[in-house]
């Protein structure tokens, strides 16, 4: 069995279309959509199934956020691409989807010794009277995470699934070979 199990919390995501989308009237096609120009430049539309929020600027750029897969990710670009075609409003047909940002989490079996995590790796902020996890930034995969005492490890900055969990093996290996991991 593993020494922990990753779980995926949100997936960022862009694409562009390389058309122009008329936000009034993407409205009429899209249920739930939020669009109120004077406060924010894009469409906010939001999906049950799967469960994400995409951001639809009128350059034909979309932001995904919130969804927990990359297969999730990719539905709900298809399904504002298809609406986009359903509405006449274009027929967007190469359009490359970039994934911005992962965040994921892990439960290390072991509590953490923070003080000492903060005392021997150079690349760690540590200021518990005012938050009570440590900051440690990770240069290969460009990642950050923030460690709690209890052994919950929050991952972000990843591109890739496969970096989070070559991340996450370095770093729990790392905190390991310092003496911070206490078995619980």
């Amino acid at each position: 069995m593993s020494k922990y199990s990753i779980k995926i919390e949100n997936i960022v995501a862009s694409a562009s279309l390389g058309i122009k989308i008329p936000l009034e009237k993407m409205i009429k096609f899209l249920d739930g959509t939020e669009y109120e120009p004077e406060q924010f430049p894009g469409l906010v539309y939001r999906l049950k199934d799967p469960k994400a929020a995409t951001l639809i600027f009128s350059s034909g750029k979309i932001v995904c956020t919130g969804a927990r897969s990359i297969e999730d990710v990719k539905k709900v670009i298809k399904i504002v691409v298809k609406t986009i075609r359903e509405a006449k409003i274009g027929n967007p047909k190469n359009y490359g989807i970039q994934i911005e940002n992962i965040v994921a989490s892990a439960k290390l079996r072991s509590t953490l010794n923070l003080d000492k995590i903060a005392f021997e790796v150079e690349e760690s902020e540590y200021e518990p009277e005012q938050f009570p996890g440590l900051v440690l930034r990770m240069k290969n995969p460009k990642v950050a995470f923030l460690l709690f005492s209890s052994g919950k490890i929050v991952c972000t900055g990843a591109r890739k699934v496969k970096d989070v969990e070559f991340a996450i093996d370095a770093i729990s290996k790392r905190l390991s070979d310092i003496g911070a991991l206490a078995e619980v």
